[in-house]
């Protein structure tokens, strides 16, 4: 689910924080709990019981989808592709940033860059919660 890549003028910087470099969800636990349309996502929380953590997050590749939950049952959902240069599924996730490791672009949850060299916000999905389920709409 998770992507690696270089640039060689925008290489990660020394002494950096550790990283999360893999969802906190596992593939495994996906197999029936995410449902993509060409309109929307539906994912069943019943099954991916971590993602109701606060904290945790998915990277959804087949619909370049990343998801986090901001906790209080607030989820926050992105596009995974970086506004500097397209990566989509290179990511990782420290200190609520996530950060594209194509070129270590960082965003906020709410999608605003913190660090370039992008210079664009990643677009943001509507999103509903209710009974376990939460509905992404495309």
């Amino acid at each position: 689910l998770a992507g690696i890549g270089f640039f060689s003028s925008c290489e990660k910087e020394e002494n950096e924080p550790e990283v999360n470099n893999e969802p906190e969800v596992n593939e495994k636990e996906t197999e029936d709990a995410i449902t993509i349309t060409d309109t929307s996502v539906l994912l069943d929380l019943s099954k991916l019981t971590t993602l109701k953590t606060a904290g945790a997050w998915l990277l959804i590749s087949q619909a370049r989808l990343l998801v986090v939950n901001l906790g209080n049952e607030s989820f926050k959902v992105l596009s995974s592709v970086c506004t500097h240069q397209g990566c989509s599924d290179s990511r990782n996730f420290a200190n609520d940033l996530f950060i594209c490791t194509c070129h270590n672009s960082r965003f906020r949850t709410d999608g605003s860059v913190e660090q370039g060299p992008a210079t664009s916000p990643l677009k943001e999905y509507q999103s509903t919660f209710a009974n376990d389920l939460l509905s992404i709409t495309l």
